[in-house]
C-alpha cells in the first residue's frame, strides 16, 4: 500500500501526514536485577479505525509484542532538516519515545526528524530508532525536496600576515 500523499488545498500543501502504528516488544532477561527489557521493535501503517486499544501480537514465556495504533507521523518545514539527515543516512529510522506505564511500555510520540529524536535522547527519555518502512522514504524524500534548503557554506578565511594573532612579530 503507498503512503497516503499530502492534501493540496490550490497549490499549497496543507497537509502531510501518515498514519502508524508502533509495535513494542518486552524480552525476558536471565538477570536477577532487570528481568525484562522493552524497546520499540517497528512500525506500521495503522488500519485500524481511531480509538483502537492496543493488542498484544505475540506473547510466549520469553516475549511478548504489542501493537499500538493511532499514532500519525506529521511532516513540519521547521524540521525539513532533520528529515534530510534522516533519509540520507545509511539506515533510516522512525524514531520512538516511549515510558513505562502500568507495567507497560508505551509508545508517546513518533518522528521521523533525526534532530528531534536526538533532542528526545538528550533529555532522557527512552527513544528507539526503528527501520523505516520503506514506502515511507518517497514521500519524505518529496517533502524533504520541497522544503530543505541548506544553509550556504561560509568562505574558507586563511590566515595572512595582515593577522595579528599567535606568531605575529611586528
Amino acid at each position: 500500500m503507498s503512503p497516503a500523499r499530502p492534501t493540496l488545498a490550490g497549490n499549497a500543501v496543507s497537509e502531510h501526514t501518515y498514519p502508524i502504528a508502533v509495535i513494542m516488544e518486552r524480552t525476558a532477561l536471565a538477570n536477577p536485577w532487570l528481568p525484562e527489557q522493552w524497546e520499540a521493535k517497528g512500525v506500521v501503517r495503522d488500519i485500524f479505525p481511531p480509538g483502537t486499544p492496543e493488542r498484544v501480537i505475540v506473547h510466549d514465556e520469553n516475549q511478548m509484542q504489542v501493537l499500538f495504533p493511532g499514532f500519525t507521523l506529521k511532516l513540519h518545514r521547521h524540521e525539513a532538516e532533520g528529515y534530510y539527515l534522516n533519509v540520507s543516512s545509511p539506515r533510516p529510522k522512525v524514531f520512538v519515545l516511549w515510558r513505562m506505564q502500568d507495567s507497560l511500555a508505551r509508545p508517546c510520540l513518533v518522528t521521523v526528524s533525526y534532530n528531534e529524536g536526538a533532542r528526545w535522547t538528550d533529555s532522557g527519555e527512552n527513544v528507539d530508532g526503528v527501520p523505516l518502512p520503506p514506502e515511507l522514504l518517497p514521500w519524505i524524500g518529496e517533502f524533504v525536496e520541497q522544503n530543505y534548503k541548506p544553509e550556504p557554506k561560509a568562505k574558507k578565511r586563511y590566515a595572512s600576515s595582515r593577522d595579528k594573532g599567535v606568531g605575529f612579530h611586528g
